[in-house]
């Protein structure tokens, strides 16, 4: 599998709208090179490290196939004339989250990178977007992007090949992982697998362990609506 990186994007923390909240979510496009490290790409920023960016989330991949879908849903925001909308770094056409899978492991530039998670949406999109359950319906649709983590760090270009090298665990998509963790929650089966990927983040590994155990989906308000997340 190979595609085009449509547009690489980078932004620096400020203000989001009128909220009083700090973020890094205004992403816009560049139209050069830029170094990859394992903490991310150099000009880009974010404004809680302990909730985005870090090596296990270095870069944001969000399909600009979802944008027709948004406009359909949300209507002509100007936003979604353009990639940036959603905080991502890499924008492109021709892959999905139901095509992705955990552990899909890409070469773009000189840069080696592998799908670390789904995003799980937190209430900055609400601000982002001015639509008060902004997140929640991210979260609904499953139109959520994911994170690379750096394998090997490199220059990336607008415009280059994004080549698909490695496939550690085809059948994972992050379209099922999506579905054990808001559609199918107590899947037992589903919960005991996810919890055996070897290469599954260790915050939801948490999350199946715990279901498991209490047979209790994890409280999602905080992510979704209040001033602090688990994003």
């Amino acid at each position: 599998m190979t595609l085009a990186l449509a547009d690489l994007l980078v932004g620096q923390v400020a203000p989001l709208g009128n909220s009083g909240l700090l973020s890094g979510i205004n992403k816009r496009p560049v139209a050069r090179r830029l170094w990859l490290s394992r903490e991310g790409l150099e000009g880009d920023a974010q404004a809680d490290l302990k909730i985005h960016g870090g090596v296990e989330k270095a870069v944001h991949h969000y399909p600009r196939e979802h944008y027709d879908a948004w406009r359909g849903e949300l209507g002509g925001l100007d936003m979604l004339t353009r990639p940036g909308a959603f905080g991502e770094n890499f924008s492109t056409r021709g892959l999905d989250e139901r095509t992705v899978a955990i552990g899909d492991v890409f070469r773009v530039g000189d840069a080696i990178i592998e799908v670390s998670q789904g995003r799980q949406p937190c209430h900055k999109l609400n601000a982002r977007f001015g639509v008060a359950d902004m997140a929640l319906r991210v979260q609904k649709t499953g139109w959520t992007g994911w994170y690379y983590r750096v394998r090997q760090e490199g220059f990336v270009a607008p415009g280059e090949a994004i080549h698909l090298i490695d496939r550690r665990s085809p059948d994972w998509t992050l379209q099922r992982l999506w579905r054990i963790l808001y559609v199918d929650t107590f899947n037992i089966e589903e919960l005991s697998a996810m919890l055996a990927l070897a290469h599954l983040p260790e915050r939801w590994r948490r999350y199946a362990q715990r279901r498991l155990e209490t047979r209790q989906v994890e409280d999602w308000s905080k992510r979704l609506w209040a001033s602090t997340s688990e994003s």
